[in-house]
């Protein structure tokens, strides 16, 4: 359509909801969807606050199907991406999307039928932006309108803020007057819904709806310990109709959860960030198809799902802020029907007397901004020389999400600039007579965050409702009846005393062993194995007696347990050498512990891997690079063949795996024919999605 009869189409309610019956077999529009997508047609900007499952994805959908160009949205979740390009396509709207999870050929088919206007709706991930064709098709791509879907990210106020967003706001604000512009959000204060306002720019108007849930069933149980929660789950879950989500706090306890459940007979899968794309697809087709009654998940999973009958959310970690949570739970219920909503609470304190729950926000709202000293060190290492992301990354040795983070705040205080190098590549320099950095804004956000927190420790205690809690929370201001939770129409539910499954746990943990992934090309490591989680259970605290205590060899009991991991999970293999790990600092802990293993599998013992240059311990580096640079050649074999043999090698505690495959490509360059790793412990650090 031309602008003429879209403005005429604007006035006229009733023949567009004719053309949304024709076209996606709606009948009519809800109020709001419509004054949106009237003042969207005369070319207006706007922004929409509306609870999830509301129908924001229909108030860009119907106006770019009358378009004469082409529709760009940018949205963060992949997964949903995926499912409206799809049901788009079905429709007889040709869709396509650009994202990390497509291959570069993919993408660049994808960018080139949208330069020759074959496409109606593109959805990007924002951090595709970085890419060069991407900003060279954005000068010549017949746009209609702009889609910013999950607009709080691109306020440093909103709960899930990332750098890259910021091109968003540059696209826009160099977009002629009189182009559509569309943001909306589940989720936003008063104070983000400033920012974006501001961000969007000059004559916006905003549309904020109610975000009562009132098919929602509000439970909060307070714990003593993780075990009780895992009890709850395993006792109840088959008792809460239909399937759900169960949302943990690490990437970690995903896995641990799930099969907890299955030693149960509860179906159910795990799913994080970490797990191949494949994997991840069939995962969500399974939950599309109520394969299992749960999914236990992080957080990576669930926000751009596009299915309408789960019917139960479990938190068994407390979230950063009540934002968070009715983010995170708004995707449950969706077709209006009742759905639980449960958030475990673990009561008990550290030695500083915050509540253990606590630890795990915290530590995500302290790595949010990067401390000060970290962007001093970013600025010295520019002062002195032109470098590129991982070169900072490396010499500063800091996180490569923080490096991220820093770089954009220097860009954005003008402190330093980017640079193109020979390669075609990013790097950046300092800018002499540059301000100095003004942190004052960094300080503001993360009390901020704290105060949120604290908000979510309000909602765990509140005697009231809990949904006019989070909605009051979110500047809802509407006059509705809040009920439907276990302060208001809801029965409490509690943690019972339940001796048989407290067992069933004990057991458990007697046979559950983590996995080590460090299968890779041309190296002839399998997957390992690891006796537990270290800091999780009493096997980190006995290791660090050990390490750090002079507490003598490895317990007796960490034996027993690493030689069970090693039967369940390598019995069936005939093993030629036992080898260890040369130790760093804890002398012959390792080499100790290996002899025995050594003496009951009635294997010999090898002492033929040696170091041949000094390392360091992994842990006081941030990033894989250093810690992939530091054991890169340090070690190799003396004294032994080991063609065609099976080697177990062992260590005491795997964190990134870097070392051991390390030993796997020297031990494969000599002829072993298999490499199995097997640790005492894996850790859980870095272990968030």
């Amino acid at each position: 359509m031309n602008q003429s009869q879209l403005q005429e189409l604007s006035q006229d309610r009733q023949r567009a909801e004719a053309i949304l019956e024709a076209t996606f077999g709606i009948r009519h529009f809800y109020d709001e969807q419509w004054e949106a997508i009237s003042r969207l047609l005369r070319g207006e900007r706007i922004l929409m606050i509306e609870r999830t499952g509301f129908g924001k994805s229909l108030c860009y959908q119907f106006p770019a199907s009358l378009f004469d160009g082409i529709t760009v949205i940018f949205s963060p979740l992949i997964a949903l991406m995926r499912d409206q390009v799809a049901n788009l396509c079905k429709l007889g709207i040709r869709a396509k999307c650009l994202n990390s999870n497509q291959t570069d050929e993919e993408n660049t088919l994808t960018l080139e039928e949208a330069l020759r206007g074959e496409i109606k709706i593109l959805y990007i991930a924002p951090e595709r932006q970085e890419s060069q064709a991407w900003i060279d098709a954005t000068r010549k791509l017949n746009l209609s309108m702009i889609v910013v879907d999950e607009a709080h990210t691109i306020s440093s106020w909103g709960h899930d803020f990332r750098p890259s967003f910021r091109r968003i706001v540059n696209l826009v604000q160099l977009l002629p007057k009189g182009m559509p512009v569309l943001a909306t959000t589940a989720t936003a204060t008063k104070r983000v819904q400033e920012n974006i306002e501001e961000q969007i720019g000059s004559g916006i108007s905003t549309i904020r709806g109610s975000l009562m849930r009132s098919n929602f069933r509000l439970h909060v149980i307070e714990t003593n310990s993780e075990e009780d929660k895992m009890i709850w789950i395993a006792k109840h879950l088959n008792s809460l109709p239909g399937c759900g989500l169960i949302y943990t706090g690490t990437v970690s306890d995903t896995e641990k959860y799930s099969r907890w459940l299955e030693y149960v007979g509860i179906k159910s899968r795990y799913y994080n960030g970490r797990l191949e794309p494949e994997d991840r697809k069939e995962i969500e087709n399974g939950l599309m198809q109520n394969r299992w009654k749960c999914i236990v998940s992080t957080n990576a999973l669930g926000m751009g799902i596009d299915k309408s009958d789960i019917r139960f959310i479990i938190h068994t970690q407390i979230p950063q802020s009540p934002i968070h949570y009715y983010q995170e739970i708004g995707r449950a219920g969706r077709d209006g029907l009742p759905a639980n909503i449960v958030l475990f609470f673990n009561s008990a304190t550290d030695k500083s007397g915050k509540p253990t729950d606590c630890s795990l926000p915290l530590a995500f709202i302290e790595s949010a901004k990067p401390s000060k000293d970290k962007y001093l060190k970013v600025i010295g290492l520019l002062k002195e020389d032109i470098l590129g992301t991982k070169q900072i990354t490396m010499r500063a040795n800091i996180k490569q999400t923080q490096i991220t983070v820093i770089i954009a705040d220097l860009l954005e205080q003008r402190i330093i600039r980017q640079v193109a190098n020979n390669n075609g590549g990013k790097k950046y320099e300092y800018q002499f007579g540059a301000p100095e950095l003004d942190t004052s804004s960094f300080e503001k956000l993360r009390d901020a965050k704290l105060k949120d927190l604290d908000a979510m420790l309000g909602y765990v205690h509140t005697k009231g409702s809990r949904m006019e809690y989070l909605c009051r929370f979110l500047d809802d201001t509407s006059e509705e009846t809040f009920g439907g939770c276990d302060n208001t129409t809801e029965p409490k539910w509690t943690v019972d005393t339940d001796n048989t499954y407290r067992e069933r746990l004990n057991d458990f943990f007697e046979t559950y062993f983590p996995v080590l992934e460090l299968k890779e090309r041309n190296n002839n490591i399998t997957d390992g194995v690891a006796a537990s989680f270290y800091g999780v259970s009493n096997v980190g605290q006995a290791i660090h007696r050990s390490k750090y205590e002079n507490g003598g060899d490895f317990s007796d009991y960490l034996l027993r347990l690493t030689l069970s991991a090693y039967r369940k999970t390598f019995g069936n293999k005939r093993v030629d050498v036992v080898m260890f790990v040369p130790p760093t600092v804890s002398g012959k802990l390792v080499e100790n512990f290996a002899l025995k293993i050594a003496s009951v599998l009635r294997v010999p013992l090898s002492h033929a891997l040696i170091k041949v240059k000094a390392t360091k311990e992994q842990k006081i580096f941030q990033t894989n690079y250093n810690k992939r640079d530091n054991v890169a050649g340090a070690f190799d074999i003396a004294g032994i063949d080991v063609t065609g043999k099976t080697i177990l090698i062992i260590d005491d505690i795997c964190d990134s795996g870097l070392t051991l495959r390390e030993i796997g490509r020297v031990l494969t360059r000599h002829g072993a024919a298999e490499i199995l790793p097997l640790v005492i412990a894996k850790t859980v650090g870095s272990d968030t999605d």
